[in-house]
């Protein structure tokens, strides 16, 4: 490197201390661009392949974005001087507030996570009719998957299906988390529907009715003379 000064004109010495660093933040630049690229490509590739819906590819690739983006300014920050133990002060201050908002917010993100499983492990699809269960042996929630979104997998009402209910439009929304901790019965066909509530017993009429007892006689007797 000192060789390759000495042979380079006055000029572009004085100016080699603001060239490498420019140099070296336009190469970074330029290689999270790339990768940035490459990995959304490798993204779609895989949702094709395994047909992920696209409500699951925003956050993906705004994640890819966000953490190259965060990479890439750590790096072009340190080649500007700044001292790295300001960047490792700066990058555990936002961990921590990261972590916070991390436990704060885990209901939500432990729906998004469930929801990633759903859409790769595919325990049941739009249009299954299936039971949400606390145990094997007691009655759930019964529907049809009309919707799988990153919250909520949201059920047709089996039950108001086939009542007057029907008109009103009866949905279930289950969050996502609480699908992975519940029994899943899937129904191969469509389950029929919930028997009737029984009808109410019929009032006896007045001839079926038992017939109240008559009086007994009254006998004369001496203080009781007819």
């Amino acid at each position: 490197m000192q060789m390759l000064k000495t042979r380079l004109p006055d000029w572009v010495q004085d100016w080699l201390e603001v060239i490498v660093p420019g140099a070296q933040i336009l190469l970074i630049l330029f290689v999270a661009w790339a990768l940035q690229r490459t990995l959304r490509r490798l993204v779609r590739r895989a949702s094709v392949r395994y047909q992920l819906p696209d409500e699951l590819l925003v956050p993906i690739n705004g994640l890819i974005r966000w953490v190259i983006i965060a990479s890439a300014l750590l790096l072009v920050l340190e080649r500007m001087g700044v001292s790295a133990t300001v960047l490792w002060t700066a990058f555990t201050g936002f961990a921590t507030v990261g972590a916070v908002a991390f436990f704060a917010a885990w209901s939500v993100l432990s729906n998004l996570f469930c929801a990633l499983l759903i859409f790769t492990v595919r325990p049941y699809r739009i249009g299954d009719y299936i039971e949400v269960l606390d145990t094997a042996e007691k009655p759930g929630a019964k529907g049809r998957v009309v919707d799988i979104n990153l919250l909520y997998t949201t059920l047709e009402d089996h039950g108001a299906a086939h009542t007057a209910a029907a008109h009103s439009g009866a949905w279930l929304q289950i969050p996502n988390s609480l699908i992975f901790q519940r029994v899943v019965r899937r129904f191969q066909v469509v389950p029929p529907p919930p028997a009737p509530p029984a009808p109410a017993a019929d009032v006896p009429n007045a001839a079926a009715a038992p017939s109240v007892a008559a009086p007994p006689p009254v006998v004369p007797g001496p203080f009781n003379t007819p």
